[in-house]
């Protein structure tokens, strides 16, 4: 990921990308040789060389990382999940606003063209269903499923109900990983709205949808192919009658550049994030809810007792 956000910023005009930091000594030539910029063993060697930073290392690290640039008046996008815990993300966030710097979080799908198209189409949803499936990937395995894939859908949806959460009922499972490689949650909002959330990364197939009931229309949401519809009954007609979809035009756009866009336009402006600090927060913490349910159901079926063979 990091190796993504070094090329779109080249791509951003407004913004001069100045250099590239890695532990991995090699890997940090091997990307900024491809930009024509320096090459950082240690991410402190940027300090009064940027006025933005991205910080996409391991999640264990993005507390301590974040907090050594927004101490020093650098305005800062953390990958998401913003950190390990709900106290790390506490920090930051009332770092950034000690410091008067931009934090914001990489939501990525937030800046999804087919997300940004529900905005005046979604009116107090009733029920919401979200599926996430891919392979196996090759990154993000120092956390589970939960906070690698459905926290995206945790973020939008959180963004989508107007209500606080009431309760979070979750199973998942290990499969590759040692950790949770698949997971169901039920997120039950006060409001009474309720979202059935599924992630797998151990799945044979890609998919990254969400469906949206409301009074009078489902929503149906591409996330990978940025498309949008939205279906009702015909007017006059009753639950008898016959259904019309329409599809929501997009222009479709590259959400990493626009994510990074946006941050730079923020950084630029002094002026609060589309994602915050409190909305990572937040995500954060209802995913961390999830997990607590999963291991409580794992817990107790250990201790269930077993059945004779």
């Amino acid at each position: 990921m990091g190796k993504l956000h070094a090329r779109k910023y080249s791509e951003i005009k407004e913004a001069a990308l100045v250099g590239v930091a890695d532990v991995d000594g090699k890997r940090a030539h091997e990307v900024a040789s491809l930009y024509g910029v320096g090459a950082y063993a240690s991410h402190m060697d940027l300090i009064g060389k940027v006025d933005a930073v991205s910080v996409v290392t391991p999640t264990e690290s993005h507390c301590d990382v974040a907090l050594d640039f927004l101490s020093r008046g650098v305005d800062v996008l953390v990958e998401k999940p913003i950190a390990m815990n709900g106290e790390e993300a506490g920090r930051l966030i009332k770092e950034a606003e000690r410091m008067k710097r931009v934090l914001q979080v990489g939501h990525l799908e937030r800046f999804n063209p087919a997300v940004i198209a529900l905005k005046g189409r979604v009116k107090d949803p009733v029920f919401i269903e979200s599926r996430r499936l891919s392979p196996f990937p090759n990154r993000s395995i120092d956390i589970d499923v939960i906070l690698d894939l459905m926290i995206h859908d945790i973020d939008i949806i959180l963004n989508l109900v107007a209500s606080d959460v009431e309760a979070v009922d979750a199973v998942g499972f290990p499969v590759l990983t040692g950790m949770t490689d698949m997971a169901s949650a039920r997120i039950r909002f006060k409001n009474g709205c309720v979202a059935e959330v599924t992630a797998s990364r151990v799945s044979d197939e890609r998919m990254r949808r969400l469906k949206l009931f409301q009074e009078g229309s489902f929503l149906t949401v591409d996330f990978a192919n940025q498309l949008v519809s939205e279906t009702r009954a015909r007017r006059g007609e009753g639950a008898s009658g016959s259904l019309v979809t329409e599809e929501i035009p997009i222009e479709k756009k590259e959400p990493l550049l626009e994510e990074l866009r946006s941050f730079v336009d923020s950084s630029l402006a002094g002026k609060p994030p589309l994602v915050s600090g409190s909305d990572g927060k937040r995500a954060l913490e209802v995913a961390q809810r999830v997990q607590d349910s999963v291991r409580r159901k794992g817990s107790e079926a250990s201790k269930a007792p077993k059945a004779a063979l």
